[in-house]
C-alpha cells in the first residue's frame, strides 16, 4: 500500500508530490492535465514497466533523468531512476538495494483497467494472450523470466529466418529451445484458464443477473498433451515457407483464448453490455487471483474506465473496491463520487 508519491522530471511533471489514501483515490482533471501520467508512475514503481511507453519516453522534455519515490505503509521507500535515452539506464532502490529490474518478490501486485481492455473479447488475440501472460507473471514466480526468454528466442529465430543464407542446421537449436519454452508457457496458460473457468460463469451470472452460460477455451493448433513435440515437428516441416515469410507462424505467440456465451464465441453473439460485463468479471477475477497468489491485495488502477461503464456495472465494480487501494482517473469527479458512500481522497490536477 502506497502512502505518498513524488514525481521529478517525469512526463509532464517537473516536481510534484501527492499524499495517497489507503482506500479510493480519485485523480480528477481536464484532458492533458497529467492524470494518466500519475497513474503510470504508480504502475512503474510497483511493477517496473509501463503499459504504454518506453522508458526513455517517460523522462521530461529536454531533461537528463526522471525520478519517482514512494513510501509504503510500513515506512519503506521505493525509488525509480530513469536516465536519458543515450544510456538507457534504469535503477530501482528498494529496502536499501539497487536493482536493474524488479523480480517477482520485489514487485507490488497491480491490476490495471483501462479503456482498451474493454476490447478484450472483440479485439486482437494479442490482447487476450497478454491478459493471460500478465496475470501469470503476477501469480507464478518465474513466469516473467520464462516469458522474456521465449520472446528473445522467438526474435532470434525470426532474425535467422530473414537471413537469405540461413540453413536448417543453424535453426535447429532455436527450434528445440523455442518448443521447450513454448510448452511451459502453454501449460501455464491452460492451468490458469482451468482456474478461471471454474468461477467465471458464477461471477458473470452475479453481475448480469442472468443464467447465461459463460466459459473460456484455449485455442491452439496442437494437442496440448504433447505440445512441444508437435510444435518442433511443425517448425521443422514448415521451414521453407517460414523463410519466405520471414517469421515464425506457430507457437503460443499465435494461440488465442475465447469466451463462450452458451457455447458460442462472445465476439460473434454477445451484445456490448454482455461483453463489458464479461470483461468486468475477468478483471475482478484478476484482482482475486492475484490477492490469493501473493497473499497481498493488489493496487487497482482504473484509467478513465469508470465513464465507459453504465450505472449497473459501475455499482458492481464499486462493490469490490473496498478491499483494495484504488486509483481512478476521471475528467468528471461527480460520475465517480456518486458511487461512494464512504470517504475517498480527491487528487485535483489543473489544466
Amino acid at each position: 500500500m502506497i502512502t505518498d508519491i513524488r514525481l521529478q522530471s517525469f512526463r509532464s511533471y517537473g516536481d510534484a508530490a501527492f499524499d495517497i489514501d489507503s482506500g479510493v483515490n480519485i485523480i480528477v482533471g481536464p484532458n492533458a492535465s497529467g492524470k494518466t501520467n500519475l497513474l503510470e508512475a504508480v504502475l512503474l514503481l510497483a511493477t517496473g514497466s509501463s503499459y504504454r511507453a518506453k522508458d526513455s519516453e517517460m523522462i521530461g522534455f529536454d531533461k537528463p533523468w526522471a525520478r519517482l519515490d514512494a513510501h509504503d505503509d510500513k515506512g519503506s521507500v521505493r525509488t525509480l531512476k530513469l536516465f536519458e535515452a543515450a544510456t538507457g539506464r534504469k535503477e530501482f532502490e528498494i529496502h536499501g538495494k539497487t536493482l536493474k529490474r524488479l523480480s517477482f518478490k520485489d514487485s507490488l501486485p497491480v491490476v490495471l483497467f483501462e479503456p482498451n481492455h474493454l476490447l478484450l473479447l472483440t479485439g486482437s488475440p494479442q490482447g487476450r494472450r497478454d491478459y493471460l501472460d500478465d496475470l501469470l507473471e503476477q501469480t507464478e514466480p518465474g513466469f516473467g523470466v520464462l516469458r522474456r526468454q521465449y520472446k528473445r528466442t522467438l526474435a532470434q529465430r525470426n532474425s535467422l529466418l530473414k537471413q537469405p543464407n540461413a540453413n536448417p542446421m543453424q535453426l535447429f537449436p532455436w527450434n528445440i529451445r523455442l518448443s521447450e519454452l513454448a510448452g511451459q508457457i502453454v501449460r501455464g496458460r491452460l492451468a490458469l484458464i482451468e482456474t478461471l473457468s471454474t468461477t467465471l460463469g458464477v461471477l458473470y451470472g452475479g453481475l448480469s443477473k442472468t443464467t447465461t452460460g459463460v466459459d473460456i477455451q484455449y485455442i491452439t493448433r496442437f494437442n496440448t498433451d504433447n505440445y512441444e513435440s508437435q510444435l518442433l515437428q511443425k517448425l521443422e516441416s514448415n521451414l521453407a515457407l517460414e523463410q519466405l515469410r520471414g517469421f515464425t507462424a506457430y507457437g503460443p505467440h499465435r494461440d488465442d483464448m475465447v469466451i463462450l456465451f452458451d457455447g458460442r464465441p462472445a465476439s460473434e453473439t454477445a451484445s456490448r453490455g454482455e461483453t463489458r460485463t464479461a470483461v468486468l468479471a475477468l478483471k475482478i477475477m484478476e484482482l482475486e487471483s492475484i490477492a490469493v497468489a501473493r497473499a497481498n491485495a493488489p493496487l487497482l488502477l482504473l484509467d478513465d474506465v469508470f465513464s465507459e461503464l453504465d450505472g449497473a456495472r459501475r455499482k458492481a465494480l464499486t462493490s469490490y473496491l473496498k478491499n483494495y487501494q484504488t486509483f481512478i482517473t476521471t475528467t468528471d469527479a461527480d460520475v465517480v463520487l456518486q458511487n461512494f458512500t464512504e470517504t475517498c481522497r480527491i487528487i485535483p490536477l489543473g489544466g
